[in-house]
């Protein structure tokens, strides 16, 4: 794989570490000597350091040769780079089962799966390995193993963070965003992100959107008790293009990664999992594609519509609780898992999760969306929420 980049790597830096992918770490490394510490997924490039994207196939991968921009901006903004995490190969799975590098165990519930394709970044801040981690999210890459972890996860507006030095180099709906154990962590790595960036205050009286979709009663019964305990108005909206738009983006992003990995797909080294979802997204028509595109118009102005009329809308992060290890392993089996976060990959609205319990102490999500370019207005919203809960025995 070659390098893409920014800028060149930081004098002094001490030389990668090898670890084992259980904890979610892939490499541990030192850069900045700030006490804040942030891991990034490994599709990042860091200079000195290969970018192998979870795979045998890029064992032998060149160093990069310069920090991605967004490695820059958090060295810049006073972050202490400490380590490189574990992913699902490819960034193409949704469990974060990854037999090569290993597969993080989710700290606390180390039964089932850590989500992905972020694994290892969600795993290493519900750890405590790190105060925040980077990660990408194409069709909920960061908000299901946020939810699967239990902690904060956040996709940002399309577009919004620089992806230069980001692997696949080219993607319509690939996201770089944070993840954190509390929203004002999560809101001081987007400063570090995206120039500009800065805290707001969330209104003063809260109107929430609530789309009609079915989730487990489990996971439903938590949902309903978060919005409850939010004190926001709710109001009921119609998002008629959804499961279109799940459907959309799924075509999308099998077109978009067969164009950048399809050179792999012979590759004994490939993982057998992703091998088989690669093989497949291979066959998506020019005409699927053509459809998504003419859905994802339709679908953000639905979206942007229903936005017009509150401040947020509320979905469940996951329409079940996250699968134990031993039901996972038959990867297009679990692709569902992304029902509720893939359709705002395609419209390209920021998207936050909150950690939510069960009843039974199982993890859930209480997913958030804004109006695209509001994210400092999410984040404020998010954080006001969440405050709202942890006062609240709901």
């Amino acid at each position: 794989m070659k390098s893409r980049s920014a800028s060149p790597a930081s004098a002094g830096a001490e030389p990668p570490g090898v670890e084992t992918g259980a904890s979610g770490v892939l490499l541990t490394l030192s850069l900045g000597s700030a006490a804040r510490t942030v891991m990034v997924k490994d599709t990042i490039d860091v200079a000195g350091v290969a970018t192998r994207c979870g795979s045998r196939a890029y064992a032998h991968a060149l160093p990069a040769r310069r920090h991605a921009a967004l490695v820059e901006g958090l060295l810049a903004d006073g972050w202490r780079i400490t380590g490189k995490t574990v992913l699902h190969e490819l960034a193409f799975g949704t469990t974060g089962i990854n037999h090569h590098d290993g597969t993080p165990v989710n700290p606390r519930w180390p039964d089932r799966i850590p989500g992905g394709s972020s694994s290892g970044s969600a795993a290493v801040v519900a750890a405590g390995l790190a105060d925040a981690a980077i990660g990408t999210d194409t069709g909920g890459s960061v908000r299901v193993p946020a939810a699967c972890c239990g902690i904060f996860g956040l996709k940002p507006t399309y577009g919004l963070v620089d992806r230069r030095g980001v692997a696949p180099s080219a993607s319509s709906l690939d996201c770089v965003g944070p993840f954190a154990r509390d929203m004002d962590t999560l809101t001081a790595v987007m400063t570090a992100l995206v120039p500009g960036f800065a805290a707001v205050d969330a209104p003063a009286a809260l109107r929430i959107g609530v789309p009609a979709l079915a989730a487990a009663d489990d996971v439903a019964a938590a949902f309903a008790a978060a919005l409850a305990a939010s004190g926001a108005q709710q109001a009921p909206v119609r998002l008629n293009l959804f499961d279109q738009a799940y459907d959309a983006g799924l075509a999308l992003i099998n077109a978009e990664n067969w164009q950048a990995y399809a050179h792999l797909i012979d590759d004994p080294r490939l993982g057998a999992d992703v091998a088989a979802r690669l093989r497949k997204a291979g066959l998506t028509r020019p005409a699927e594609v053509a459809a998504a595109a003419a859905v994802r118009e339709a679908f953000t102005a639905e979206v942007d519509a229903a936005l017009a009329e509150c401040d947020v809308l509320a979905l469940p992060t996951l329409p079940a609780v996250p699968p134990r290890l031993d039901e996972a392993e038959d990867l297009a089996a679990q692709i569902g898992i992304t029902r509720y976060v893939r359709p705002f990959n395609l419209s390209g609205h920021p998207a936050l999760n909150l950690p939510l319990l069960t009843s039974a102490g199982l993890p859930a999500g209480l997913q958030l969306v804004a109006a695209r370019g509001a994210d400092a207005r999410l984040c404020a919203i998010g954080r006001e929420i969440a405050q709202r809960l942890a006062a609240t025995a709901f």
